[in-house]
């Protein structure tokens, strides 16, 4: 264990009142949208489509905050974009099954958590988000690497430097932001973006 909080990692706001605090955060989440590389959400995009036109399953993993971002992310592409017409969207968050999560962690190490269930689950095809805000978490990079042993692709959502996760994903969605929350924040709206956007061209 590394013994110092992630948080302290962090590029505070002004803090000379809550008032400056949220004028600045704002600003800052803001600005840290716009980093996004646009075209690169596009193929984001695109594989989401892809994927359920095929009939493949998605995947989407993260730690901490970013687990429950994962969790979100499938209610949101698989509810959120639903249409009688339109293949639905099959999404599995592999944090969710707190059993199958924990035996796995204590039987093999936390950093296996999600390669073994992408081992398990995972078929060629298929799509992995990962979410990770340094970029560097041990387990999802060894998702990521488990997912290109069986030709699952991979879409990858990290901030601060980008870490490891920004070179390893197909597909970057790298936010430059130095703060855990404005970088959770800007994750959850290309969720939606993406959940919002595909949704408006199912409903044409």
């Amino acid at each position: 264990m590394s013994g110092r909080d992630p948080r302290f990692q962090n590029e505070l706001c002004d803090n000379s009142s809550i008032a400056t605090y949220l004028t600045e955060y704002a600003d800052r989440l803001r600005a840290a949208l716009l980093t996004v590389d646009a075209q690169a959400l596009d193929r984001a995009r695109s594989m989401i489509e892809d994927a359920a036109r095929a009939g493949r399953r998605i995947y989407a993993i993260g730690n901490g905050g970013s687990a429950a971002i994962a969790d979100h992310l499938c209610c949101d592409l698989t509810k959120g974009t639903h249409s009688d017409d339109h293949p639905v969207v099959d999404t599995t968050s592999l944090t969710a099954n707190v059993a199958l999560y924990t035996a796995l962690a204590n039987d093999f190490g936390f950093e296996s958590v999600f390669a073994r269930q992408v081992g398990y689950f995972g078929k060629q095809g298929d799509l992995l988000i990962a979410i990770s805000s340094s970029g560097n978490s041990p387990n999802i990079i060894a998702a990521v690497e488990a997912a290109h042993r069986l030709g699952v692709g991979t879409i990858g959502l990290s901030g601060f430097t980008g870490g490891g996760l920004k070179g390893a994903a197909q597909v970057s969605l790298y936010v430059d932001a130095n703060n855990y929350g404005i970088v959770e924040d800007t994750h959850q709206a290309l969720m939606h973006i993406l959940a919002q956007y595909i949704a408006s061209g199912r409903d044409r």
